[in-house]
């Protein structure tokens, strides 16, 4: 364990002890109410283990990986711990001690280090996985029922795989893509890995978005995973090795901010800095690429010339589901709704508990299932509540979760106000904005 982190751990040890305010906003502590879920039960066993007081156990292992990594515990800590740096290096000391659950290590093994690690083997893997819905096994499968023979548990999770897009967002996309008159601005744009082939549509209005808004944007296609989920579960040396890919790629254009519409990818990407502050040669590198680092709404309501005027959306009604890696992680909580408020005619109503994780993190609802369909039934109960037309949410991993839990749950079909029927959508907010250009 990192001495300075654990220094970190003893300076405000203290305060948690007495303190408290992250018990409420842990949603694993809200399952379970046992103080080993908590963050600062986790603290202490996180310094037990360095402390060689308690063995690197089953039980240590299990709290490491119950938890989120949601990071509401920091936005609530006034004593500025920052606990997702201490879980995710204890994750990295259980790697390396080769303690790592058995269906944990197989889709490490085999879906971030041997699919996502790689563009080609990624977009391969989703080229199969396309032909499998395309050909109607996926719907047969799921009508047949037959892998409830072997568990309900697959049964549910094959009904969660992606959807594939028709067309990947970077075939045939050009590299430098200029907007209509004089640009106000250069940009860089992040397609990464999973929206590349499963959300391709939102990277599309993102980009239709900053045309609109002038801003020249550059795609450059040689980029990677950000590592963001190797880096959150553990694996440290894939997150570096594709960092510095991405670093070597895009320091070969010059551009005013990277942006970037996932928010696990953005926050990732913001701490490259901290990711490689020993690394001699990308350190610096690594520090200037974070600084120009920005979410899409983070960057559509910054000080410039103003947003372009979207035309009016009448009739709808619209809430927003906070994604914990640009609320809690990159603290972006007001952009997006200053968006969403901008635009004429629709009816926004606040989420109830918008910032309560779904349950997706990562690859949470995959390793953690029934622990992730607790605190999905949860959110979806939250959004059936508000009776709205679309949930707007800014992150992959939220937004296939939501639509798991809209269809699971039985609220993709209700009535509405009026009596008529309706499908409750989910969109990303720049989505939104964007079908307000082409109204």
């Amino acid at each position: 364990m990192n001495e300075s982190m654990m220094k970190h751990i003893d300076d405000v040890m203290s305060h948690c002890i007495h303190c408290g305010m992250c018990l409420p906003v842990c949603p694993t502590y809200a399952l379970t109410y046992q103080e080993q879920s908590s963050p600062r039960g986790r603290i202490r066993l996180i310094r037990s283990v360095h402390e060689n007081k308690i063995d690197l156990s089953d039980s240590f292992v299990d709290e490491m990986y119950f938890c989120l990594d949601c990071q509401a515990c920091q936005t609530a800590c006034p004593a500025g711990v920052q606990y997702g740096v201490l879980v995710e290096d204890a994750r990295r000391l259980i790697a390396e001690k080769k303690y790592d659950p058995i269906t944990l290590r197989f889709v490490k093994s085999i879906f971030l280090r041997g699919i996502l690690a790689s563009k080609f083997r990624t977009r391969l893997a989703a080229k199969i996985l396309r032909w499998y819905q395309r050909s109607g096994l996926q719907e047969a499968v799921d009508r047949s029922d037959i892998l409830s023979v072997f568990s309900d548990r697959l049964h549910d999770k094959h009904a969660m795989l992606p959807k594939i897009g028709e067309k990947f967002f970077d075939d045939g996309v050009a590299e430098v893509i200029s907007p209509q008159g004089k640009p106000r601005g250069r940009v860089a744009f992040l397609f990464g890995c999973i929206m590349n082939v499963a959300l391709p549509e939102v990277h599309r209005d993102t980009v239709d978005v900053l045309l609109a808004n002038g801003f020249e944007v550059i795609i450059p296609k040689q980029q990677v995973c950000c590592g963001s989920l190797h880096g959150h579960n553990g694996d440290i040396v894939m997150a570096k090795r594709v960092a510095r890919e991405n670093i070597d790629v895009f320091q070969q254009y010059a551009f005013d901010a990277l942006i970037v519409d996932s928010a696990g990818c953005g926050a990732f990407l913001k701490e490259y800095g901290t990711l490689l502050v020993n690394d001699p040669i990308y350190a610096s590198k690594a520090e200037a690429l974070s600084k120009k680092t920005k979410d899409i709404t983070e960057f559509l309501v910054q000080p410039c010339e103003g947003l372009k005027p979207s035309q009016g959306l009448q009739g709808l009604r619209v809430t927003y589901h906070e994604a914990c890696h640009l609320v809690h992680t990159q603290r972006v909580s007001q952009q997006p709704r200053q968006i969403i408020q901008s635009i004429p005619g629709i009816e926004f109503v606040e989420l109830p508990e918008a910032t309560w994780c779904c349950g997706s993190a990562g690859i949470y609802n995959v390793v953690r299932f029934d622990d992730s369909m607790k605190l999905l039934e949860r959110k979806i109960n939250n959004l059936a509540s508000t009776n709205a037309d679309i949930v707007l949410t800014a992150n992959p991993g939220c937004h296939l979760q939501l639509q798991y839990g809209i269809r699971k749950f039985g609220v993709s079909e209700r009535l509405g106000r009026h009596g008529a029927k309706r499908q409750m959508e989910v969109m990303h907010p720049v989505s939104l904005l964007n079908r307000t250009y082409k109204v």
